[in-house]
């Protein structure tokens, strides 16, 4: 069976205006989930509805979850840092007012996608020095505070896990290493909203070749934790008449924010082999760290899915992603 700590994200605990922080946090220690993720918006509503500066509503929600023995694994998510045409100033002072805002929460970790602007620089020398110092700042605070870098299915210079790790590698920070995500993986490598099968044509051995090349070469101290959700096949398939359509956002995207049920929920659309990604790290990659089910469902937009009923639907995932991986016997050999 798994023995990862779980957490989950508070965006996947509900999206109604009524789901308000406390209750997701209470639905999530009842159901057992040991650790969660604090989403900006979750953090900024809970400061608003309670007439809060930002810093003391951090503090007070670190002290909700220090009530119910419930770690904040992350603050998510700081965005656009690198390569972005802004002076390094300004971003880095706005870096330290996450930070800030991460610390007060208590957070192990300052969740940070690679930038996805269609503008953004792809200078290697640059990004790589201004990640630096981005890590030596979050170093400052004590206990340091660790970046967690995620490669995004629409990253802009980042789109692969491979590329992510180049960068963690080049960075060279103690405090700055990787959050991989099973659905940027698939969709780019395995899926595709186009078609209405949803599935790449070469998909199967692409994602096969790259989590054969993940279980030889990723090394396990540079991965911070591991996010698992799944992604509903698309239907109709996406289009400029899709009811989803924003020219706005790459069609990844825009999938991820209306579509990404918890791990084999088949009955409500699942289809992407997040089992053979989760076995690629969780038994022949031999990660036992925190894994997140970070999942972005429309559903949840309604009053009535309420925050325990999410907490439920995500443990539940887990026990059956664990049943499926238990009887797995086809293993990656790590060289």
């Amino acid at each position: 069976m798994l023995g990862n700590s779980l957490a989950i994200a508070s965006v996947s605990l509900g999206q109604h205006a009524a789901h308000d922080l406390p209750r997701k946090i209470n639905a999530a220690a009842d159901s057992g989930i040991r650790g969660i993720e604090i989403t900006y918006p979750d953090l900024e509503d809970y400061a608003k509805n309670h007439s809060a500066s930002m810093i003391d509503a951090a503090q007070k929600v670190q002290r909700l979850c220090q009530e119910r023995n419930l770690t904040i694994l992350a603050f998510a998510s700081f965005q656009n840092f690198e390569g972005n045409k802004l002076p390094l100033s300004t971003r880095l002072q706005e870096a330290r007012r996450w930070l800030d805002l991460a610390h007060a929460l208590g957070a192990l970790h300052l969740q940070m996608p690679a930038n996805y602007q269609s503008d953004a620089i792809g200078d290697r020398e640059l990004i790589v020095s201004e990640l630096r110092q981005l890590s030596d700042l979050a170093a400052s605070y004590r206990p340091v505070m660790k970046i967690a870098y995620e490669n995004l299915a629409w990253s802009t210079h980042c789109d692969l896990w491979q590329q992510a790790l180049q960068t963690v590698m080049d960075v060279n920070r103690d405090n700055f290493g990787l959050c991989l995500d099973s659905f940027h993986i698939c969709v780019s490598l395995w899926a595709d909203p186009y078609v209405p099968n949803g599935r790449q044509a070469d998909g199967d051995q692409k994602l096969k070749d790259s989590l054969r090349d993940l279980v030889q070469k990723l090394p396990l101290d540079k991965l911070f934790y591991l996010q698992l959700s799944d992604g509903e096949r698309l239907d109709p398939t996406y289009s400029e008449s899709h009811p989803w359509y924003d020219p706005t956002l790459a069609p990844g995207h825009v999938w991820s924010n209306e579509a990404r049920p918890f791990p084999l929920e088949q009955e409500l659309g699942a289809y992407m082999p997040v089992k053979e990604v989760a076995q690629a790290f969780l038994v022949d990659l031999g990660f036992k760290g925190w894994v997140s089910l970070e999942t972005f469902d429309r559903r949840m937009k309604a009053e009535r899915c309420e925050p325990r009923q999410n907490a439920d639907r995500a443990v539940k995932s887990w026990k059956a992603l664990g049943d499926e991986l238990y009887g797995s016997v086809t293993r990656i050999s790590k060289l």
